[in-house]
């Protein structure tokens, strides 16, 4: 599958597009749109691509990786597939808001399809993994594209850092590891494709993140 990359400007998150060019059906991870300009970039660039849009998937439910959910079960009427475990985070998005002081009116984030460890979510021909990977959220989650190599890893590594820890349900000894079970033992060449900043690689992070050595 391929990916394409759009960073938006609430927190900087990564929103990513997977998707299939034979089939041209589509997820997206995380929508993190914020504006109208946000929203029609997105959707200029499925309309050009000629995609189909068939789910939203979250790594974890997080206000500045959900704001562009309502936009988009607007215009696409698509499933929201995410962990149970941030049920709460999605049912408290108006307590979120304002504890970052941001006036955004999401509404609350109901979750379609409940998203697993182990799952395997068809996209067209291609295929995402589940993995999850709690201790920045209790639902946090990463996808597995084991066929081309990259791994959205959401809030729960970066390069050269790990997620925050002191958010409702988040926990670093959990996260920590996660990270060594979930993450670090898929191969060295796998892609890092993080909720926030570049991308690296699973062999640069095990050997020089900070928080991982």
């Amino acid at each position: 599958m391929q990916v394409a990359i759009f960073q938006f400007s609430l927190f900087g998150i990564n929103t990513y597009v997977v998707f299939d060019p034979a089939s041209k059906e589509c997820a997206i991870i995380d929508p993190g749109m914020s504006n109208s300009e946000e929203e029609k970039a997105i959707e200029n660039f499925i309309a050009e691509k000629g995609l189909t849009l068939t789910r939203i998937i979250n790594t974890h439910l997080h206000i500045d990786h959900v704001a562009g959910i309502p936009f988009l079960r607007k215009k696409y009427g698509v499933p929201i597939l995410a962990h149970e475990g941030d049920k709460f985070l999605g049912e408290g998005i108006k307590e979120q808001a304002e504890m970052f002081g941001l006036r955004l009116n999401i509404g609350e984030i109901e979750i379609s399809e409940y998203i697993k460890a182990g799952d395997k979510i068809k996209i067209g021909d291609g295929e995402l993994e589940v993995i999850s990977v709690p201790g920045h959220s209790k639902g946090s989650i990463a996808l597995y594209d084991r066929s081309a190599g990259f791994l959205i890893t959401g809030d729960a590594l970066f390069r050269g850092s790990i997620g925050r820890t002191d958010l409702p349900g988040g926990n670093y000894q959990e996260l920590l590891s996660s990270i060594g079970k979930e993450i670090l033992t898929l191969p060295d060449n796998t892609v890092i494709l993080p909720g926030h900043g570049p991308a690296s690689t699973i062999g640069e992070e095990r050997a020089f993140n900070p928080f991982l050595s």
